[in-house]
């Protein structure tokens, strides 16, 4: 009889030993996750101000682009599928690119005021509004724009895909 209770204990302390270091292993990997979330997370906040900052410059590029009527730089920066609203209505890429193909060259400015950018992934909305001032026969009239933006990061950047602006009535 003991050498059948002892081959009981010896079964036990082996299975209660492998669950013990299971339990071991279990709290090592905890400790390791729990250690790494903080720099996980840094690292997705490093990427969402990186993204932020370049979405912020296009945007600025996109206001000089249409400032100057420059079409290329304008094709860079928004997607061939772009959805824009103004005034109301719906734009396509080729529209927008006509209208500022044909716009005269003004000496307008356009002061973007302070925006918002949140990062979602591969998209990013961009909400903020500027005063546009246009010049004319000896005149200026200045108009202040409330806007929504839509990005996508695809291939080779951040592109438009999405964009409404309507002016603001002070």
């Amino acid at each position: 009889m003991v050498g059948h209770r002892q081959c009981i204990d010896t079964a036990d302390m082996r299975h209660n030993g492998s669950i013990n270091r299971r339990n071991i292993m279990k709290g090592i990997c905890s400790i390791i996750v729990l250690g790494c979330s903080p720099i996980l997370l840094l690292r997705a906040q490093q990427t969402d101000a990186a993204a932020s900052g370049a979405i912020r410059a296009l945007e600025h590029a996109w206001v000089e682009a249409q400032s100057h009527n420059d079409n290329r730089a304008l094709n860079l920066i928004l997607d061939n599928s772009v959805v824009y609203v103004e005034y109301g209505r719906l734009l396509t890429k080729a529209d927008y690119l006509l209208r500022i193909k044909h716009q005269e060259p003004s000496t307008d400015e356009i002061v973007i005021e302070p925006i918002t950018v949140r990062v979602f992934g591969s998209t990013a909305i961009v909400a903020g509004s500027y005063r546009e001032t246009q010049r004319k026969a000896g005149t200026h009239t200045v108009t202040r724009w409330r806007f929504v933006d839509t990005w996508a990061y695809k291939k080779y950047g951040w592109v438009l895909i999405a964009a409404g602006s309507t002016p603001v009535r002070d």
